[in-house]
């Protein structure tokens, strides 16, 4: 049975004119799932996931600092179609402290307590990954896991028909003026040319950089677009 709340989302898409996706209603889909935060992220064609849409104080620093680090859960949901579930960032018996080494400490530097991951996927497509995280430590219920896995499926099942159905072969949420990461890509671009480097060398820069000087990553993308910050080929300033 589909939840009240996918089911009055399901009823505004028929309704849904403009580009892309209409926004999804993360707030209640987060109060459903007992959760402070939630991202929706999409990765088109084996691209790096993309932050488009998101509730949350804490979710943009917590995706960036996945970024910075290269690692993370909702990366490797993303990439590998890997379910994670870490109910207790403190938990050194976990595995995450020997998968991510210096991630844990550091989310839990953001007031975050909990991430969960859930792959976006249909067949062997990916699509992205739902991440959602709690301020405090503690489980999903089985209810809310079920709840999490139909809203992960249901979203799939709309991306891919939003992209099947666009003028153009690639999906459309990826060219919405809101990403939130949009000034890392320029930023990168940018640095790629005053370095005469290739993109991948120079977003390497900017998350050395990142990483360095415990910064945000889109802080730093920021300064450099602003000509605040030159990052030299050695990675300094």
């Amino acid at each position: 049975m589909t939840h009240p709340v996918l089911a009055d989302y399901l009823r505004t898409l028929s309704d849904h004119t403009g580009p892309g996706l209409a926004p999804l209603p993360l707030a209640a889909c987060a109060d459903m799932l007992g959760l402070s935060g939630l991202g929706l992220l999409l990765s088109p064609g084996g691209a790096p996931a993309e932050l488009v849409q998101s509730f949350g104080e804490r979710t943009l620093a917590l995706e960036d600092l996945q970024r910075v680090q290269g690692h993370g859960p909702t990366l490797e949901a993303a990439r590998h179609g890997a379910l994670i579930l870490v109910p207790d960032l403190t938990d050194v018996s976990s595995f995450v402290t020997d998968r991510w080494p210096g991630l844990p400490g550091a989310i839990e530097e953001l007031g975050v307590r909990a991430v969960f991951s859930f792959p976006l996927r249909i067949g062997v497509i990916a699509l992205g990954a739902l991440t959602g995280h709690r301020t405090r430590p503690g489980g999903l219920s089985t209810d809310q896991l079920t709840d999490a896995f139909g809203l992960a499926d249901t979203m799939a099942q709309i991306i891919i028909a939003t992209s099947a159905h666009a003028d153009l072969p690639h999906v459309p949420l990826l060219d919405e003026p809101g990403l939130h990461f949009a000034e890392v890509h320029q930023a990168t671009g940018m640095l790629a040319d005053q370095l005469d480097t290739t993109c991948d060398l120079a977003l390497v820069r900017l998350r050395g950089y990142a990483f360095s000087h415990d910064t945000p990553l889109l802080d730093v993308a920021r300064d450099v677009l602003a000509r605040r910050l030159r990052i030299e080929d050695n990675g300094s300033a």
